[in-house]
């Protein structure tokens, strides 16, 4: 029973957050299969690589390892300062081609969700014509996605973010996210929500409040931390230091309370893209902490947390 959460879910790494000096050839292929070479990951989390054979390469990795992937389109929709939900037309198709780009790179990986966020919240009188534009280009996404498809059909999951704090972005709320996924389940199958607990603080909400409002929509999960209490200190916001982090909000015990309620919600028997519902860490070094001694305290976390639930 010692690894029991097996039989429930498959747990994974945003590997661009865990090692974010590697973000090129060959330090991505370098850090993903060491990465897959541990078998406690099972699914790693990776942005797109828009140079040539590196996907392939990759993909090479995760079959001969078992490891699977997950696409991140946020890196890329945040570094490149492009809204889904901006009331510029051109900006948001521009917004929207660089989504569809990471779908297909979904594809060449094999990987069977692709994650997004809003765009930045423009406050109440503007927030409901955002919203709007918003469902619109997720439907034009899902529907990408489904266009794309030969054996299966790509996801996409939106993650929720902090309104006000860090990232504001429109999306959001629990409540306001619910009542998003609804409008976009009405239009297409392939769509759902993405939570995290490292932006629960943020949101000033519970695990038990979000996974409540949530439950179902929601399709990917991620788990690390934030800290709040420090304006001045380099992790201070949405920056995910390690669990424990000296002033932060979530260690041990929180991560406790999270997977506590996504069992109880019965997100782990819940029907999702992915082989199995998937937990993923994001965690990442803060000024000279070092990547792989960030990553084995995850691990180790997780494992105290486990003994305890």
């Amino acid at each position: 029973m010692v690894e029991s959460w097996r039989q429930l879910m498959d747990i994974g790494l945003i590997h661009f957050m865990a090692y974010p000096d590697a973000t090129e050839p060959p330090a991505v292929q370098e850090t993903v299969r060491k990465l897959a070479q541990d078998d406690f990951w099972d699914v790693l989390e990776i942005k797109r690589v828009d140079e040539p054979g590196v996907h392939d390469e990759l993909r090479a990795i995760a079959e001969q390892s078992g490891i699977s992937y997950g696409m991140a389109a946020q890196p890329n929709l945040l570094g490149g300062n492009l809204s889904l939900n901006d009331p510029d037309e051109a900006g948001r198709q521009a917004a929207v081609d660089e989504v569809k780009k990471s779908i297909d790179a979904a594809y060449e990986l094999d990987a069977r969700i692709t994650a997004l966020l809003s765009g930045p919240d423009p406050g109440d009188e503007e927030r409901a014509q955002q919203i709007d534009l918003l469902v619109d280009s997720l439907v034009q996404l899902c529907q990408y996605a489904q266009d794309q498809a030969t054996d299966y059909v790509c996801w996409v999951s939106l993650e929720t973010f902090d309104e006000d704090i860090d990232k504001a972005r429109l999306i959001g709320p629990s409540g306001r996210a619910a009542q998003l996924a609804q409008r976009v389940r009405d239009e297409v199958n392939n769509f759902g929500i993405t939570i995290d607990l490292s932006h629960l603080p943020l949101l000033r909400e519970t695990p038990m409040e979000t996974v409540t409002q949530l439950s179902n929509y929601i399709i990917h999960t991620h788990a690390g931390n934030c800290l709040m209490a420090n304006k001045s200190d380099p992790a201070y916001g949405d920056q995910h230091p390690r669990f424990g982090y000296p002033g932060s909000e979530n260690d041990v015990f929180e991560l406790q309370k999270y997977v506590e309620s996504l069992i109880y919600s019965g997100y782990f028997q819940s029907e999702v893209p992915t082989d199995k519902p998937v937990l993923s860490f994001e965690v990442k070094p803060v000024s000279d902490e070092d990547s792989d001694l960030i990553v084995a305290q995850t691990k180790r976390t997780w494992r105290r947390m486990w003994a305890q639930l």
